[in-house]
């Protein structure tokens, strides 16, 4: 029979057994709770440095969506055509495409002729002529034909149609021509002009090379062939002047074409004013002239 000495001993014994798994169990829970909290912490280091690599954590600067290049231009070589007048490049970015502009054209003839130009639709000629006309590019110059197609012929400095900057820039809102008849025999349904009057548009030399001259056309006109002005803007005050230049009488010019006016036509000075957000004229004929408006 076992002594009061020993059960003592065994239930000291029992007692710490169940002290020391006690310890052994917490022991495992605590490491367990550390490997799951390390490996949450893993995950978060490692989610966050993908998030950093792909920029998440960047300021939110707002996005300027006029710092892209919007334009381009052509070199043209001065030495090649002499006519050409170097007054340097547009920039190629920081572009209004959206909105308008006033061009104002100050002649000898008459009240201020003044375009809306189109920043939606031709964005690049837009700035062109701007810039030009910062450069005092059009000052003194004249509009050196009146053409058969009803438009007035001005921006080129030497007069001679083969005059501008050293660049160009390409075809912009080109008007589409209609489609022909479904048959030879079908009516054609009626058309609007193309380039109503009031319309202005860039003429190329070659077509699709646009530097500095512009026509502004005093009736409707629909080519026969493809269209191949593209217009920038429509006259919105002085269709009166514009009106009254297209009446100038004409005399052949070198190549034989009676297109050159009488009376010279003075170009004083074009200027353009700052963007809009007013959108573009749809009928410059319904405008009201400048001299009305005065």
């Amino acid at each position: 029979m076992a002594s009061s000495k020993d059960r003592a001993r065994k239930l000291a014994r029992e007692k710490l057994d169940r002290q020391l798994a006690r310890r052994a169990g917490r022991q495992r829970r605590r490491r367990q709770i550390q490997a799951g909290l390390g490996a949450a912490l893993a995950l978060v280091l490692i989610v966050g440095g993908v998030a950093w690599l792909g920029g998440a954590f960047d300021g939110d600067d707002p996005v300027d969506p006029t710092a892209s290049e919007v334009c381009a231009w052509t070199p043209q070589n001065a030495e090649s055509n002499p006519d050409l007048k170097d007054v340097g490049e547009p920039p190629t970015s920081g572009i209004p495409t959206a909105g308008t502009r006033p061009m104002t054209i100050t002649t000898d003839k008459g009240a201020p002729i003044v375009v809306t130009l189109d920043l939606a639709a031709a964005p690049c000629t837009s700035a062109s002529l701007s810039y030009l006309a910062g450069k005092q590019f059009f000052d003194n110059t004249t509009c050196h034909e009146i053409t058969a197609e009803g438009a007035i012929h001005c921006g080129d400095p030497k007069g001679t149609g083969q005059g501008g900057p050293t660049y160009t820039v390409y075809n912009e809102n080109t008007p589409t021509a209609p489609a022909p008849a479904p048959s030879a025999s079908a009516a054609p349904a009626p058309q609007e002009p193309l380039y109503p009057k009031g319309t202005v548009a860039m003429i190329g030399n070659p077509p699709g090379a646009n530097g500095s001259q512009f026509l502004i056309f005093f009736k409707d006109f629909t080519p026969k062939t493809e269209p191949q002005y593209p217009i920038v803007g429509k006259v919105t005050g002085g269709l009166d002047t514009v009106a009254k230049i297209g009446k100038i009488a004409t005399v052949a010019n070198s190549a034989g074409d009676k297109v050159t006016p009488k009376d010279k036509i003075t170009v004083q000075s074009i200027t353009v004013g700052e963007p809009s957000a007013e959108p573009a004229a749809t009928d410059p004929s319904a405008a009201p002239s400048a001299s009305s408006q005065s």
